[in-house]
């Protein structure tokens, strides 16, 4: 747990806590759960020492996200935008972990709806393929039939992270089944993946397979 004091306090020292001191004008109180924290921001950046460049991506996607079935958060989404944070890292200039924020930034992008959908699309941008459209919504006569959660649009490739909750929903299973169906009907390539397929020594195989889709596109 992190403990945060003003600027000329002492923050506590004790066993699983770690103490810190910030000046007051870097944060804003909030009170989450009858408890007061400091803004979403705030303990972005105070974390921030402790994060991969991908794990601040993750982060960023999370606090700008409107998305209300991102999972895990609470409610008063977005918590922030990528101007503010901007604004603030300006602000607060140099302090650990800025440089992994800094990086992290051009990568952001509004609308995810899962760390997972995150760690997939950063996937894809590393094994060299180009970066997909995050949430594009597929149309047919102007009738929304899906919003997929990565695409490459101009070639009809979906590309959809499936968590347990595809699995085990009996509701959400016969959908995607559904869903799948018209959008293969209406001309679409549609993949899935899994935590499996995020593994290492799985990434190739997944990424193979996208690739395969990519050339049959291609002829």
């Amino acid at each position: 747990m992190d403990i945060v004091a003003p600027t000329g306090k002492t923050p506590p020292k004790t066993a699983g806590i770690r103490g810190s001191r910030l000046k007051c004008e870097r944060a804003e109180t909030r009170i989450l759960k009858g408890v007061p924290v400091v803004d979403p921001v705030a303990a972005f950046f105070m974390c921030a020492q402790d994060l991969t460049a991908a794990q601040a991506i993750v982060m960023i996607d999370a606090l700008v996200t409107p998305a209300l079935n991102y999972p895990g958060l609470g409610p008063g989404k977005p918590m922030t935008t990528l101007a503010e944070i901007e604004a603030r890292l300006h602000a607060w200039r140099q302090f650990p972990g800025q440089s992994a924020i800094r990086l992290a930034l051009p990568f952001a992008r509004v609308g995810v709806e899962s760390p997972k959908e995150t760690e997939t699309r950063l996937l894809l941008i590393d094994k060299g393929l180009a970066e997909p459209v995050v949430q594009h919504e597929v149309r047919v006569d102007g009738r929304l039939i899906a919003r997929l959660d990565l695409a490459y649009p101009e070639l009809r490739i979906g590309i959809e992270y499936d968590g347990d909750g595809h699995r085990t929903e009996k509701t959400e299973w016969r959908r995607d089944i559904q869903r799948q169906r018209v959008l293969e009907a209406n001309g679409w390539i549609l993949l899935h993946l899994t935590e499996a397929d995020l593994a290492p020594d799985e990434q190739d195989a997944f990424i193979s397979q996208i690739r395969r889709a990519i050339v049959s596109r291609s002829v």
